[in-house]
Formats: structure tokens, sequence, C-alpha cells
């Protein structure tokens, strides 16, 4: 593929859709967020649970998915990484391998951290959200790994698992207190990797993920506004009590 045509050719993104038509997975946003700072326009194409198999041969099982001349890939890693080999006079998001590294290893701590509390706290609101015709699916493949629970049961007692999810939190803070991204003077795909899960939380959560002052609402606000505004979505749920 050559780079003419590589930087030619319409990029795609598939996404998922709750009922509203609010795309919410915390993976898809960070790659919205990869395509602004990229400055890569993109068409969207808004998939519920049950349609992504449906797509592209069955080759996929999740989303964010992203088309671009001959390449199809999914994963959020695979795609940042490919973006910028496709792309590189655009603003890169990983600079050098050590700050790609160093991100990866935040991405973790993220996921294990942060975004499988969420979950604890969020699914049966996912599940309201979603296009009725997914909520039969998404109760039985999420209730498959709850030992017998279901998505009311499991999330009966979730407003007690708040403060450990606001503990965990406690590095963005450290972090967040010395530089006004966690890129550091500009964002980076970290800030995108959080931002994402935040909007996630906001997208269908009904319960507040922070407490009022909190000193991550001063972060938010300028990760939500970035991009002329790029998750300032009226509709979406309060994070802050």
């Amino acid at each position: 593929m050559s780079m003419s045509t590589s930087v030619g050719s319409k990029v795609r993104l598939y996404e998922l859709a709750l009922e509203d038509g609010r795309s919410a997975s915390p993976f898809v946003w960070r790659i919205r967020y990869a395509l602004a700072h990229k400055g890569i326009p993109f068409e969207t194409v808004y998939l519920g649970f049950t349609e992504i198999p449906m797509v592209l041969g069955g080759r996929f099982k999740t989303v964010p998915i992203l088309e671009h001349a001959d390449t199809t890939l999914a994963e959020s890693w695979d795609i940042a990484e490919y973006l910028d080999r496709a792309f590189p006079t655009h603003p890169l998001l990983f600079n050098t391998p050590a700050e790609h590294a160093l991100v990866r290893f935040m991405d973790a701590w993220f996921v294990a951290e942060v975004l499988r509390k969420m979950f604890r706290v969020y699914v049966k609101d996912v599940h309201d959200a979603a296009r009725p015709q997914d909520r039969p699916y998404f109760r039985e493949s999420r209730e498959k790994n709850m030992k017998g629970k279901t998505l009311e049961s499991f999330t009966a007692d979730r407003a007690s698992y708040l403060p450990a999810i606001r503990a965990s939190l406690a590095p963005l803070r450290a972090h967040l207190q010395k530089s006004p991204f966690l890129g550091g003077r500009a964002p980076n795909f970290a800030d995108y990797i959080a931002l994402g899960g935040f909007y996630w939380a906001a997208s269908a959560g009904t319960l507040p993920l922070l407490e009022r002052d909190d000193s991550l609402r001063d972060w938010l606000d300028r990760g939500f506004n970035l991009y002329d505004g790029i998750a300032r979505d009226p509709g979406i749920q309060p994070l802050f009590e």
C-alpha cells in the first residue's frame, strides 16, 4: 500500500451504539480521541452488540474496528499503532518507544484497577441503555461470568464499590497536580485511555462516579473540551455527585 493511497483513502470506524445512538465503548472512545489527535476525518458505522459478528465476514467480535485502504483491524492498541504507521506526517500518538511503553503500562493499570471496578457499578446500566434487541444477548453473556448472579443482584450493592474506585484514581490525581494532562503539557494516548473510560461511565451510568470536589474535575473538563468539545454531549449523565 503506497503512502499516497494510504493517506487518501477513507477511514471508517465501527462503533458500539446504545439505544439513544450514543457511542459508548471506552475502547472506541480512545480511538475517537486518537483520530482527532491526528486530525484524521473518518466515517462512523454504528453497530449494536449483536450486529458486530454480522459485519466484515464475522472476523471480529468486538469494536472498535477500523477500515482504511486495504487494511481492516480491531483492538484499540493495534489501531493506534497502525494510525501512526499509516499517517506518519500527522501528529504522532507515540513520539518515542519509551512513551509507547509507558502508555502501555498505564493502560494495563487503568483496565485492571479502574475499568474492571467500574464494570461492577455500571454493567446493568449499560444493559438498560443498550438497544432492546441487544439486551438478551448482553444479559446472557455477562451473567455467564457472574457465578450465578443476575445483573440485578450483581449490582445491588454497587454504591459500596465507589470508595474503592475513587481511591484507585489516586495516581491520576497525583500526576495531574504537576501537569495539565497525563501526557504533560499536551494530551497523549494515556489521556485518551482514561478519558474514554470516564466517558463510558457517563454515557450510561445512573450513579455519579466521583465526589463533588474531586480534583479530577479540571482535567476532565479539559479532556472533554479537547478537539472542539469531542466529548461534550448534553445527554450524558453527570460524573460528579
